[in-house]
């Protein structure tokens, strides 16, 4: 390691964000020798217990993140990427995205969705599984939740909720994988765009920083992501919308499907689309371009939930 300054990591000061922010660090300082601090940064996200789609939705959580980068406090920041606008952000550019962690989603609770009783109560902070749970359970009671991941899972243990769900990716990084019950196969439940992905960022004038991060930075990754976040960004939807999408490459060919599905989980428009990987932006355009001419706009107006 040599003698210059640490770069100055800017996270969110959740474990989850720590410890995944610490994941990055240590990749960093692997591949290029640079020692890594992490900085905590308090978000709006953080400290507001409404839910996400009254304090403005996607960005609560990466705003005060970037607001530090253009103040040049920090070097660069670690998002999950789900959270991360589609927009992008004027003097920031997205560095890396390193290789994805597993994008399901994950039930945690005594037993498997199809075991739990009748009119269980379900908690979740996210309407794209509200409407997901719904199709598969319409009977299901689904609670809109806030919070970490601790905080969610104590819900169960407590007698509130009956399960909780939530992100394999994040109840592997902080060592939760006992919690368990059930993961959820993207045929049953496509994940958010970008699930399981983190995002690095900072100054788009830092050239020199940008071919640094690029170390860690996943070309598979990023085509597949590019492919997801592509169709939510023509939707023009954001993480109170109900749309899941995943992009992976299989025998030299990205394979993306993506759904819209009704609040009540009453309509789903779910469709695929493959192609070459160097078009993963056009194969998102092309698929949210069928989606749309399906009515998957009216599908996301059917509402009968609070948002987050």
């Amino acid at each position: 390691m040599n003698e210059r300054a640490p770069l100055r990591l800017g996270t969110r000061r959740s474990l989850m964000a720590m410890t995944q922010s610490g994941l990055v660090g240590d990749a960093l300082s692997q591949r290029t020798g640079h020692a890594v601090e992490l900085v905590g940064v308090t978000t709006e996200g953080d400290v507001s217990r409404a839910l996400l789609a009254q304090i403005g939705g996607t960005g609560v959580f990466v705003n005060a993140l970037r607001d530090r980068l253009l103040a040049g406090e920090v070097d660069f920041a670690v998002h999950s990427l789900k959270d991360l606008p589609t927009a992008p952000a004027e003097g920031i550019a997205l560095a890396a995205i390193p290789r994805r962690d597993d994008p399901r989603d994950a039930l945690c609770g005594p037993a498997k969705l199809a075991d739990l009783p009748r009119g269980a109560r379900v908690g979740t902070g996210s309407p794209r599984r509200v409407a997901q749970l719904k199709a598969l359970r319409p009977d299901l009671e689904v609670v809109p939740i806030r919070g970490n991941a601790d905080t969610r899972l104590r819900k169960v243990s407590s007698g509130e909720l009956d399960a909780v769900v939530l992100a394999y990716a994040g109840l592997r990084r902080i060592g939760r994988l006992d919690e368990v019950a059930q993961v959820f196969d993207p045929d049953e439940m496509l994940p958010a765009p970008g699930q399981g992905a983190l995002a690095v960022e900072c100054r788009a004038d830092r050239e020199d920083l940008r071919e640094l991060l690029a170390a860690v930075d996943d070309p598979a990754t990023r085509r597949a992501v590019t492919a997801e976040r592509t169709v939510l960004a023509v939707l023009e939807a954001g993480c109170s919308a109900p749309v899941g999408a995943y992009a992976a490459e299989v025998d030299q060919k990205l394979h993306l499907t993506a759904s819209v599905v009704a609040h009540d989980g009453s309509r789903q428009i779910r469709l695929s689309a493959s192609g070459s990987p160097e078009r993963a932006e056009e194969l998102g355009r092309e698929l949210a371009a069928r989606l749309l001419d399906r009515g998957a706009d009216q599908v996301m107006g059917e509402r009968d939930i609070e948002p987050r």
